[in-house]
């Protein structure tokens, strides 16, 4: 098990190391540190050696290369991509090629995984004959993923789509149970366990006012600080964004002076950090963009490299992710770093012409 966590000293330390990319603003300064603009998710392949061989050496080659933002979840590929980050965290740490407090590593808890459930999880803990967010749940869950990972605290640990409970409970329920799992994630971040804690949705702000699954930012905010007062760990929040789903862009989440606010702009506003899942649309993006939607920007050189760009350049967003489960997808990933980040006003530009 490997001590520490991301820092902003360590992170800083790891751009110096990549001042290509860092004079492209390839990095975003937040609360937890610096970090890369584009991450490497985890999500796709087949639970097998030969997967998790290549998921391997992508993951020393985003290093390499710059990334140091790694997302996974312990049901990804039932655990082995969990195992597979903490391998080449072992081995990169080993060999020289990061250190503990340059990377932010993420992961997920919540929905039952084959050979991770504890023997005394009671079935009413149990909604969809599939997700918990029970406290002593989410300890056992944040205990087998640091095992995974070999490291004994974990930068960010989100809540995995909450608003699978409420297609079987009601709303009050629902928050009673989000308000114990958050004092028990406060007191893993108190333990050491964790780093900071958050939501990994895929519905919940994506959603307009009254729509089932629908989550609100501000009251989740407030819920955290009834816990924990100012001073909460809830600062990251995860959702898709992506040119065929740019929701938590165009839809108002909150009243802010009588005014609607997408949910960007009221985490911006809250201190939360915004990391974009689906930036490829688990690859429907990669090709066959229409000409007219290429032909606004000259720079990206592929219909993958477009997408990417869109998604990391959006307002508000820190990383954009990407699955990347061989070296191949990392070096055209990568790619997108000689580009700058569009400016906000040639991303709106573009975004609002395809509305």
């Amino acid at each position: 098990m490997t001590s520490g966590f991301c820092t902003s000293d360590g992170s800083t330390r790891f751009t110096a190391r990549h001042q290509a990319l860092a004079g492209r603003e390839f990095y975003r300064r937040t609360p937890a540190g610096l970090l890369s603009s584009i991450g490497l998710g985890t999500y796709l392949g087949k639970p097998d050696e030969a997967a998790s061989a290549r998921y391997v050496e992508a993951i020393l080659a985003a290093l390499n290369g710059g990334i140091n933002v790694f997302d996974t979840a312990i049901n990804y590929r039932y655990t082995r991509s969990e195992q597979d980050l903490g391998e080449a965290l072992r081995r990169a740490f080993q060999e020289g090629l990061a250190a503990r407090d340059e990377v932010l590593v993420c992961t997920k808890a919540g929905f039952l995984t084959a050979g991770a459930v504890p023997s005394n999880l009671h079935p009413s803990h149990i909604v969809a004959d599939s997700h918990c967010i029970e406290p002593e749940f989410l300890s056992d869950q944040a205990a087998r993923s640091r095992a995974n990972l070999r490291l004994d605290t974990i930068d960010v640990l989100y809540l995995h789509n909450p608003e699978t409970q409420l297609r079987s409970i009601p709303l009050a329920k629902f928050e009673d149970r989000i308000a114990h799992a958050f004092e028990r994630l406060e007191k893993l971040c108190t333990a050491g366990h964790i780093r900071h804690y958050g939501v990994a949705t895929w519905n919940a702000f994506r959603l307009k006012p009254g729509q089932d699954e629908r989550l609100s930012l501000p009251r989740l905010i407030e819920l955290a600080r009834n816990t924990a007062g100012e001073d909460h760990h809830f600062r990251f929040i995860q959702l898709p964004l992506n040119l065929a789903m740019p929701e938590a862009f165009t839809y108002p989440h909150a009243l802010l002076d009588g005014e609607g606010i997408n949910v960007l702009e009221v985490a911006a506003r809250s201190g939360i950090t915004v990391v974009a899942s689906a930036s490829l649309n688990q690859a429907r993006l990669v090709n066959g963009l229409p000409a007219r939607l290429r032909s606004r920007w000259s720079a990206p050189q592929t219909d993958a490299e477009f997408a990417l760009q869109f998604a990391r350049s959006a307002p508000g967003v820190t990383t954009a992710l990407a699955g990347m489960g061989q070296t191949a997808h990392v070096r055209e990933n990568l790619a997108v770093g000689a580009y700058p980040p569009a400016p906000a006003s040639d991303w709106l530009s573009i975004f609002q012409r395809e509305q």
